[in-house]
């Protein structure tokens, strides 16, 4: 009986390992190193919820958002087309898109198409949206090409279907959900305007903290030992105009210092970090598409 047993037990364990094995194959390449990475984000912040997960877009929007009045600067016309940059490189790093292959001529970043590698949906609307153009547009797009089409910067009137509508509008609405901002009216003279002002401070706070450290207390000086998202946090937060806000409750010597270390990093040459063992090509020809 007790032999059946532990034959049964070890029938049940092939099963399910074979499954497991099963379901790895299944997954989009790329998945791995996402799923690893909110792994790692469970065990930095255990008793937080799920949904306070962010994306890069919407990381790069709070840090943008005023806390109280709850817009982005009027002043900010930099930060519409970061946040496509953003929607590029978060898709590039769940797997989703990649560069095509750089050919014999070795050509540059700016100069190869982007393609799509999986089309699996990953759940977020906006993405799916972009991811969407991006696999029925053919000829292929540079990216360049897919910052200034997603964002409505195109002279050519047969590509305006490309635009992403209400893209702040609809990633405030996405952090609502999550309890990070809320949603209110506000009057200005002749209009009246939909705000979200911050609702939940301690999740901004440790967005701000984490950007804080990654070029202080965490500082590694070498790109390619840094966390793939944060660094492309750090280039899209800048070309976005909204660094800045991270660093500015910073004393004196720490923001020179936070601030060198950013130059330090846009001083980088896409070509050769995109060219290193284990980069995201992708990630680069966005940065190299905001810096060059």
């Amino acid at each position: 009986m007790t032999s059946l047993t532990q034959r049964n037990s070890g029938l049940v364990q092939r099963r399910t390992e074979a499954s497991r094995s099963a379901a790895d194959k299944e997954k989009s390449p790329g998945e791995d190193e996402y799923e690893s990475r909110h792994g790692e984000e469970d065990d930095d912040d255990k008793g937080d919820a799920k949904e306070t997960r962010l994306t890069l877009m919407e990381e790069v929007l709070l840090l943008g958002l005023k806390d109280r009045e709850g817009y982005t600067s009027f002043w900010n016309d930099c930060i519409s087309s970061g946040l496509r940059g953003c929607m590029l490189i978060e898709l590039a790093l769940r797997g989703r898109l990649q560069l095509e292959a750089s050919g014999m001529r070795r050509k540059s970043l700016l100069t190869r198409k982007v393609i799509c590698k999986s089309d699996a949906p990953t759940g977020d609307m906006l993405l799916d949206e972009a991811l969407k153009h991006v696999k029925e547009t053919q000829p292929p797009e540079t990216v360049q090409s897919w910052v200034e089409l997603l964002s409505g910067e195109t002279w050519n009137p047969l590509k305006l279907h490309y635009q992403l509508r209400n893209v702040r509008e609809r990633l405030a609405k996405n952090l609502v959900e999550k309890g990070v901002l809320t949603t209110e009216k506000q009057n200005f003279l002749l209009f009246d305007m939909t705000t979200h002002p911050l609702t939940n401070n301690t999740i901004k706070q440790r967005l701000v903290r984490k950007v804080q450290e990654s070029v202080l207390e965490k500082w590694v000086n070498d790109p390619q030992r840094m966390d793939k998202r944060l660094l492309a946090l750090l280039f899209l937060a800048h070309s976005s105009d909204v660094l800045e806000n991270a660093f500015s409750p910073l004393l004196d010597d720490q923001y020179d210092l936070a601030m060198k270390r950013v130059r330090m990093l846009l001083d980088l040459e896409p070509e050769a970090e995109a060219a290193k063992s284990g980069a995201n090509e992708l990630l680069w020809a966005v940065v190299a598409a905001f810096t060059k």
